[in-house]
């Protein structure tokens, strides 16, 4: 169950994915530890082949059962939580480096995944950060990986944040989320509301998708930096060889 595979069932085969939604709602209703011994058993814990080396994770890697084994034997939703993303990579890469960018604020991961910005975050110096998917595994993959880098969990939240009421967060981090264009527009029109109501600073990890640099929100975006992936990445993400970190500022 490589990368390509999850890419092709976020974008096309809708029957696999109705089918992994049944199985995971009738057929594998687990309690929150057994899921936890679920992700202990088939992931790995990754250091050292990202660009933020000092965060443990625990991920797919070509060692663990369902790296190649059939899709349809995995209990859950698709696991996007097990891959470390290069536009979370950035963000997370950026926060580390520059911790007064988030630091005493409180900051929400939007669309968290394995949790690595939240964390990220939290090391450096956010007095409260919340860790929002709407895959309940990937908020406990996210707890676990917070214990993996001697953090507390951090708060989770399984609701679909996107047009939802805004909350009065100072930063919001999106890494990723900006692979369907639909999900942009949506992404975009709530966005600009946190900032015209709280004042919200946005900051956008993305390595240059193509629904990402064709989309309008690009022309309000801000360049922060921008960081070259590391071999292994760039394999995995097909061509792609940076990750960006940009700011969004509405006219």
């Amino acid at each position: 169950m490589k990368r390509a595979l999850f890419m092709s069932l976020r974008l096309s085969d809708a029957h696999l994915r109705k089918r992994f939604c049944v199985r995971q709602y009738v057929q594998y209703c687990k309690s929150g530890q057994d899921i936890m011994h679920f992700i202990s058993e088939n992931t790995e814990i990754v250091r050292g082949q990202s660009l933020t080396p000092e965060i443990s994770l625990r991920l797919f890697t070509p060692k663990c059962r369902f790296w190649t084994e059939r899709p349809e034997l995995w209990p859950f939703p698709e696991p996007f939580w097990a891959i470390y993303w290069p536009g979370g990579q950035a963000l997370a890469r950026y926060l580390l480096n520059k911790p007064e960018v988030s630091a005493g604020k409180r900051v929400l991961d939007l669309g968290c995944g394995c949790g690595a910005s939240a964390i990220a975050a939290k090391l450096s110096g956010a007095t409260h950060v919340v860790a929002n998917d709407i895959d309940p595994v990937a908020a406990i993959a996210t707890q676990m990986n917070c214990e993996l880098n001697g953090l507390e969990p951090l708060p989770s939240v399984t609701e679909n944040m996107i047009g939802s009421k805004p909350e009065n967060w100072d930063l919001i981090l999106l890494g990723d989320m900006f692979y369907d264009e639909t999900l942009a527009d949506c992404l975009h029109n709530w966005l600009h509301t946190c900032i015209k109501i709280h004042r919200t600073q946005i900051l956008i990890g993305d390595p240059g998708r193509a629904q990402f640099e064709s989309h309008s929100i690009k022309k309000l975006l801000h360049e922060q930096a921008q960081f070259e992936l590391p071999d292994s990445v760039k394999e995995e993400n097909y061509g792609l060889t940076s990750s960006t970190v940009w700011y969004y500022r509405p006219a």
